[in-house]
């Protein structure tokens, strides 16, 4: 992924649990064959499937030599829906939050994440997943950051952290918050 444009379209898919040594070798085979066919529009597209964590799949489309089209998008979400149920997994909830403690990654829903925030299990310094980046360089500079600037970001929480550094709750108008970005763009 180092030689792709900054600019590439980023798509992360977080299970719902950790795929084993075997799991994981055996999807990233299943992604290799993916994108070494996947077209749109007869174009092949520059593309990669990475593991991080054995949690997450990110798809990044370097879109320099072919645009990934909404034909192109559905057969990737096709793609991780065979391995969804496959593996038996779920990588489209996302209503599941992902952070870390010390160097394991958990998941939960967001209702209890907003209750170990309450009860102070996890504090501001907390690394989150910011799953909603949509470029290279969201990725690399906004994917894992700590809670205090998940609360001031476009991110999915419902809640902010307010001039004297405590959270409150927050308001949303708009399914944006939960859904990936070109789900969001396809039903404004």
């Amino acid at each position: 992924m180092n030689n792709f444009s900054p600019e590439s379209k980023v798509w992360i898919y977080q299970s719902n649990r950790a795929f084993t040594e075997a799991e994981n070798k055996l999807i990233l085979e299943k992604a290799t064959s993916f994108i070494s066919e996947w077209t749109a529009h007869g174009k092949l597209l520059k593309a990669s499937i990475n593991s991080y964590y054995n949690r997450f799949l990110v798809l990044m489309v370097d879109e320099t030599q072919a645009d990934a089209s909404g034909c192109g998008i559905d057969k990737s979400v096709r793609f991780f829906q065979q391995v969804e149920n496959e593996f038996q997994i779920n990588l489209m909830n996302r209503l599941l939050v992902a952070y870390k403690v010390n160097s394991d990654v958990l998941t939960c829903q967001l209702s209890e994440f907003e209750k170990k925030i309450e009860q102070g299990e996890v504090h501001h310094d907390t690394i989150v997943f910011n799953n909603l980046v949509g470029t290279k360089a969201e990725f690399d500079n906004n994917w894992e950051i700590p809670l205090k600037r998940a609360g001031t970001q476009n991110f999915w929480f419902s809640f902010r952290i307010n001039q004297a550094g405590s959270y409150e709750p927050v308001e949303f108008s708009s399914l944006n918050f939960i859904l990936p970005n070109y789900l969001f763009s396809s039903i404004v």
